[in-house]
């Protein structure tokens, strides 16, 4: 019996949780069909859905269309207040971003995929928006790699056909298991070109008081502007100082 066919699953939940995930960056407005679309359910419960989160003040229409409200911040507020991490993380961002004039962010691992929590970007460089709470698959980024590389050895692929976001083809378990055990052994990742074409970027693990891995911090920038010989002489460096920084303040929390 699979997670979703136990007695304790609550269908009508999920189905709501999907349709408030049917909005991002790309989509802040959708109409009832689009809302459906993207939520893999039927109109009809679409509509409900709808209905309800807006009765409760979290989805606002105009027109033929539906957005979010800001009241939507309220299901991730009490984890982000109690999680000292970003407000932690955020100045060490700033100052590593200026340092090496590029896109940087933090993001924590949540099952197969990453959730970034805080950002300093500079320039888009990706066709997809990111914002705090975007998710991308953990095995395509850098902060992934280096993630699943703190978990044990047997944890860190994760189950199932592992596609490509940037060629959508099947990547090899095998060739995914060096490069994450690489990355355990060096301390750090880099992806150049997996998650989109023309993006590489290198990322290291920051570490709690505890020292185990809570987080990783990423550089990202164009191939075109940063070779890959000075993404590792040039921005490397200054991205393991910012999480050694990160680790020492984290260490008196």
């Amino acid at each position: 019996m699979t997670d979703t066919e136990s007695r304790d699953f609550v269908q009508s939940l999920a189905r709501g949780l999907q349709v408030i995930r049917a909005f991002d960056a790309d989509h802040p407005s959708l109409t009832l069909t689009e809302v459906a679309e993207r939520a893999s359910i039927p109109r009809a419960a679409a509509r409900r859905f709808l209905h309800t989160l807006e009765t409760l003040g979290y989805v606002r229409s105009r027109a033929r269309s539906f957005s979010l409200t800001p009241r939507v911040l309220e299901l991730g507020f009490s984890y982000l207040s109690a999680l000292s991490l970003p407000e932690i993380v955020q100045p060490h961002l700033e100052r590593l971003s200026h340092r090496v004039d590029e896109s940087v962010s933090a993001a924590v691992l949540d099952g197969d995929h990453i959730v970034y929590v805080a950002r300093v970007p500079t320039r888009r460089i990706m066709s997809v928006g990111i914002t705090i709470g975007t998710r991308f698959p953990a095995h395509a980024t850098s902060m992934g790699r280096v993630l699943l590389a703190s978990l044990a050895v047997g944890e860190r692929v994760p189950s199932g056909p592992l596609v490509s976001p940037a060629t959508g083809q099947r990547i090899d378990e095998g060739a995914l298991e060096a490069s994450v055990a690489q990355a355990a052994l060096d301390g750090y990742a880099i992806v150049d070109g997996e998650l989109e074409p023309g993006v590489r970027s290198v990322a290291a693990p920051v570490r709690g008081g505890d020292g185990r891995v809570v987080a990783a911090v990423n550089v990202s920038t164009a191939k075109t502007r940063v070779p890959l010989e000075a993404l590792r002489e040039r921005i490397l460096p200054a991205l393991l100082e910012a999480t050694h920084a990160i680790d020492a303040e984290l260490r008196h929390v």
